[in-house]
């Protein structure tokens, strides 16, 4: 694979195979931390990452630009966006630092923590630098994410062990690991984007980019209305209802990790938008959403076990939550059909007016829908109906299943208007019936909800629907021939690169 090409199988495969080893290495990262400072501590660390969300919101505004500049091949947009997003950095960390002090007597934190509360000041620099290092190497290179990401975990348990276990640091030592685990990623990164630094910094993006934030920010003030619905789930339905629906998007969310296999399509479409791309992507999508979704229903009270006996209630929420998170998965599609068919920093001057008839726009303002279907109606029923802590958190799910549905079939027709395409159904039925005998499966060997047996169930439906979908699609025999081919071909060429040099 040449440096310009970006293949869509490989570095959808990379990136999800990752993610997915990612849940296991944060898993053995939350253990060691977990036994190794006290509760109090731990409770101090989650309140850190609130607060450092909040610091860290700016990290992505310029990046998301660089990546549709870079994506064009327009010289100068990394090393300009690298410049800018330093400045704000820097901004955003002193800032950080000036406030923590307020912040952590507003909270009524011990003064003993200032010191580790003002040290992850550097994590919030060092946030903005990965997202622009990472925004410049997606539409080049978008599999070195994956490998990127595979650095981070593993640097991340090995300082980890050596600091939190081994030297027992507490929470000093958990940062440290953390910071100095971004740091070892940084510079792996710096490996691809070394040619990109002797490039000039072009005065004029900045002015573009900075009108077309409007974007960014508009986006990220919907997400934030859209949080309110769970913090009205925390006060009407008390914490328990908070922690089965934690559970159970927990378990959930990782349906979502198979959108990762379209992970280059988006800069694909910036650069030479073919509806076969899309197609291709809602295919791969297809083969591991599909199972993985109907595995989580036909293990859920099984998998909520595994974390505790008494989240094994909450299945049912699960069941909707796995499907809310297939539906999701083909929404992310549609989204970049949309946002990869918009020109609109393509052109040399942005005017507001533009702005607010792209489509970029349009497809931030749904997110807007969705929050309005979703926190009044959170807030209505869980207030007028008083349900347990059960019955609230279904609730909630059920009205979280409803807005994305209906958003993702919103989608789907604006990317349709951007971009004709054919939805492979012949492939999705393969899929869906492959699944179903999968499923079946899973429900007439039960087992006890232990997680070694768990296991095994997912391994064994694994085998069973791969044995099924290769018996009826010949089109899936020869994908998954194809991409083992060229992930070996590829992962010999980057070792013969890692030798000679970028």
């Amino acid at each position: 694979m040449t440096q310009e090409q970006i293949k869509l199988g490989y570095s959808g495969l990379i990136m999800f195979l990752f993610r997915v080893i990612s849940v296991g290495t944060g898993l053995l990262f939350t253990l060691m931390v977990t036994r190794s400072v006290p509760p109090e501590e731990y409770g101090i660390l989650g309140n850190l990452n609130d607060i450092l969300s909040y610091f860290t919101l700016t990290s992505t505004i310029i990046p998301f630009w660089v990546t549709r500049f870079a994506a064009r091949r327009q010289l100068g947009s990394f090393k300009t966006g690298f410049n800018v997003n330093v400045l704000i950095g820097l901004i955003s960390s002193a800032i950080y630092a000036l406030l923590v002090p307020l912040i952590i007597n507003a909270l009524q934190i011990g003064q003993e923590y200032l010191p580790v509360y003002l040290f992850a000041s550097i994590i919030v620099f060092e946030n903005h630098i990965l997202a622009v290092f990472e925004a410049a190497i997606y539409p080049r290179r978008p599999e070195n994410l994956g490998f990127g990401l595979f650095v981070f975990e593993i640097s991340k348990l090995i300082l980890g062990y050596m600091l939190i276990v081994a030297v027992r640091r507490g929470l000093v030592g958990v940062l440290s690991s953390l910071i100095a685990a971004s740091i070892i990623q940084i510079l792996f990164y710096l490996r691809y984007l070394s040619r990109e630094f002797r490039e000039k910094a072009v005065r004029a993006y900045v002015r573009r980019w900075l009108k077309a934030s409007l974007l960014n920010i508009y986006g990220i003030l919907s997400g934030r209305i859209l949080m309110l619905a769970n913090i009205f789930l925390f006060i009407y339905g008390g914490e328990m209802s908070r922690a089965y629906y934690g559970a159970s998007s927990a378990i959930a969310s990782i349906v979502g990790y198979s959108s990762f296999l379209s992970f280059a399509l988006y800069p694909k479409l910036l650069l030479n938008a073919e509806s076969k791309d899309v197609t291709l992507s809602l295919k791969m999508v297809s083969m591991l959403a599909i199972p993985m979704s109907l595995g989580a229903v036909a293990l859920s009270e099984s998998l909520l076990a595994i974390l505790n006996p008494i989240y094994g209630a909450a299945k049912l929420t699960l069941i909707i939550l796995s499907i809310c998170a297939l539906f999701s998965v083909f929404s992310s599609i549609f989204e970049s059909v949309i946002s990869g068919m918009e020109k609109l920093d393509a052109e040399p001057e942005i005017s507001y007016g533009k702005i607010f008839k792209s489509r970029l726009f349009l497809l931030l303002t749904l997110n807007y829908a969705q929050a309005a279907i979703v926190v009044p109606s959170t807030y209505m029923v869980l207030r007028l109906l008083a349900p347990d802590a059960l019955e609230a958190t279904l609730y909630f799910a059920s009205i979280n299943a409803v807005a994305v549905i209906s958003l993702t079939l919103t989608k789907y027709v604006l990317a349709r208007k951007c971009m004709p395409f054919k939805i492979p159904w012949g492939n999705i039925g393969k899929h869906l019936c492959a699944a179903l005998v999968m499923t079946a499966a899973l429900w007439v060997f039960e087992a006890p909800a232990r997680f070694t047996l768990t296991m095994i169930r997912v391994l064994i439906g694994s085998i069973i629907y791969f044995l099924v979908l290769s018996a009826i699609d010949r089109e899936a025999r020869e994908f998954i021939v194809t991409i083992r081919r060229e992930v070996l071909e590829t992962l010999k060429n980057s070792c013969v690169r890692w030798g000679s040099g970028p």
